[in-house]
Order: structure tokens, then sequence, then C-alpha cells
């Protein structure tokens, strides 16, 4: 799959496509990304997004369902740059990050809510791999997302 794959053209060619709100901003190097969806669903705990992060990414994007929590981060540039060096085609936080400027210079596609300067806590507690719901679109593993500087499209199949 192309890197040049616009939301603004899967929309064109597919009216009916899933849109995400536009909630988020972008944080990481690379502001055009796609892949197949993983999933983790944490409050205020980032074990389940490093553990998951830890993993060969193979051009997957994960996404995670932080609850929109504004209280602490659950990603920073230590976790990020292990993203990348793993493979991983970005991440999208229904959440915050931290490290901003230094996520900035990585090449992985990093989207959230916002930015806080507090770490989150290491219980380990969440799920993997299960449907999530925000930003008016449910979110399955293993299907595709699609994001760059106007956006984000979900959808089940590959589109471009």
């Amino acid at each position: 799959m192309s890197s040049e794959i616009r939301t603004t053209d899967l929309c064109d060619e597919h009216p009916d496509v899933l849109v995400a709100d536009p909630i988020f901003r972008d944080y990481g190097g690379a502001r055009l990304f796609h892949g197949r969806i993983t999933t983790v669903k944490v409050h205020e705990d980032n074990v389940l997004v490093r553990k998951a992060l830890e993993e060969p990414g193979q051009g997957r994007v994960l996404v995670v369902d932080g609850g929109g929590s504004l209280r602490c981060a659950l990603l920073g540039d230590n976790i990020a740059a292990m993203a990348h060096q793993n493979g991983w085609a970005g991440v999208i936080i229904y959440g915050c990050i931290r490290d901003a400027e230094a996520i900035a210079s990585i090449p992985l596609g990093v989207k959230a809510l916002a930015t806080h300067p507090r770490k989150s806590t290491k219980k380990g507690a969440g799920d993997r791999d299960i449907a999530v719901t925000f930003a008016g679109v449910t979110w399955v593993p293993g299907e595709l997302v699609y994001a760059d500087h106007d956006g984000i499209v979900c959808a089940p199949k590959q589109l471009a």
C-alpha cells in the first residue's frame, strides 16, 4: 500500500466510509499513515500499550481507547521510538501523550487528544484486541485505518 493515500481521496471515492470525529491532533513525525488496526483499552495505565508496541508491528496501527482521559500520558518518546523500530505505522490515542517535541522527530504516525507531562500508572489493567468505540467510530481489530492531516478514515477492507 502506498504511503500517499489521502483521506480526502478515500472519502471522494467511498462516500459512505467511516470518518472519525475531528478531535485528534498530530504529534508524530509521519503525518500520513495507514495499516491494520490492533486495539488496547486502558484507563490511565500504559502497560498494555507498551506490550503491544514491543511486538513486530508489520505496518499496523495501534488504536488506544484511553477513555478520553486528560489526566496522564499513555505514550512517551521511548515507547514511540520502540514502536517505530518495531515496524508500527502509527498510534491513535483517545487520551494523551507526553514528550511531544521528541515524538515529532520520530517517523511514526501519532494522533492523540492532547499532551500531558504526567506518566500513567503501571498496573497492567485493560483489554487487548477488542472492538472499541470513540470519536464516532467502532475500531475493529484487523480492519484498516488511514490517517493524514485531514483526518482518520476506517474501513473493513482495503480501500486503495
